[in-house]
């Protein structure tokens, strides 16, 4: 890898049009994915790629006019100290806030690259080239400020961050709150039931290991099943069914823990007090993204969870 004083001015100012190149295909990118569902938000990133293919032009009539039509391929993966882009893949899968983020940190970084470099050279023509990329990146971030403006006003910013958070709760509250609510509660019964039968914390541990293993992969398997996302805008399948069996087997495993202290009542009263932890916290997501009044929740999770709690008890102890 070479260090960035290395290069002589053509390698830089080569080194600038890939950049551009780079940060061009990136926005676009961006763009697509969020076409279908922030159609706003993919015209602001639709106009900072063309806003980079025109710089990205200029640079190559400035290189043209200087040192002919070849251009040395280098990259800023090729430097040492130059600003590394994070996958832009991993930045789209955690939505469309990071991608606005991502995109004042590529403008910012690049910015504040050129003017470090310019800072360290002594060559005035070499300065002088940084110290204008250094402007250029820092008009590219004005500008896609202003175009983010233009493009997206309050409102419009408003309902696609209001989209976006339906979008989150169907895809990953809604499974994960559906698991949970069966984990905790349906594994109460075999569990509390199997510790009044046999006294035994050791055998409850087990029944109840085995009951939220198996609830969590049948709930993962119904879940992902029940549609394909695409009507209901619930989201890919797969996500889905692996949210709603982790949650439902975290759920059942959450109560059975306890199990694994060697005296009966001392498991049995922690398992109780985790018991309403777990439906405490059911009933806050429940008031938290489905905007359940908190008292109705709390209500409604503990009567269920006090009722099938009650019955496991009962078929123990009889």
């Amino acid at each position: 890898m070479r260090r960035f004083d290395d290069l002589n001015e053509r390698e830089v100012l080569a080194l600038a049009i890939a950049n551009e190149e780079e940060d061009g295909r990136v926005y676009t990118d961006f763009a697509e994915h969020l076409r279908e569902h922030y159609p706003d938000s993919a015209a602001v990133f639709d106009e900072m790629a063309s806003e980079e293919s025109d710089h990205r032009r200029a640079l190559i009539d400035l290189y043209t006019a200087r040192f002919g039509s070849h251009i040395p391929y280098i990259t800023r993966r090729e430097v040492r100290g130059a600003p590394v882009r994070r996958s832009h893949r991993s930045v789209i899968a955690r939505g469309i806030d990071a991608l606005r983020d991502e995109a004042k940190r590529m403008e910012a970084d690049a910015a504040r690259f050129y003017r470090e470099a310019a800072a360290r050279s002594t060559d005035a023509e070499v300065r002088r080239l940084l110290g204008d990329l250094a402007d250029a990146e820092g008009d590219h971030l004005r500008a896609a400020g202003n175009i983010e403006a233009r493009r997206l006003p309050g409102e419009r910013r408003n309902a696609e961050d209001e989209n976006q958070r339906r979008r989150f709760v169907l895809q990953v509250i809604q499974p994960g709150l559906v698991g949970l609510m069966d984990g905790s509660v349906s594994t109460l019964a075999p569990v509390f039931a199997a510790a009044f039968a046999t006294r035994d914390p050791h055998n409850a541990f087990l029944v109840g290991l085995a009951a939220s293993i198996g609830a969590g992969i049948s709930m993962g398997f119904a879940e992902a099943l029940a549609d394909d996302g695409k009507l209901s805008g619930r989201g890919a399948p797969l996500l889905r069914g692996l949210v709603c069996g982790f949650m439902t087997t975290a759920g059942g495993i959450g109560h059975t823990l306890p199990f694994l202290v060697g005296d009966f009542w001392t498991a049995t009263v922690l398992a109780g007090i985790v018991v309403v932890i777990e439906l405490m916290a059911i009933a806050y997501v429940q008031y938290r993204f489905m905007e359940t009044p908190p008292l109705s929740a709390a209500a409604k999770v503990m009567l269920g969870g006090a009722l099938v709690l009650a019955a496991g008890i009962a078929i123990g102890a009889g």
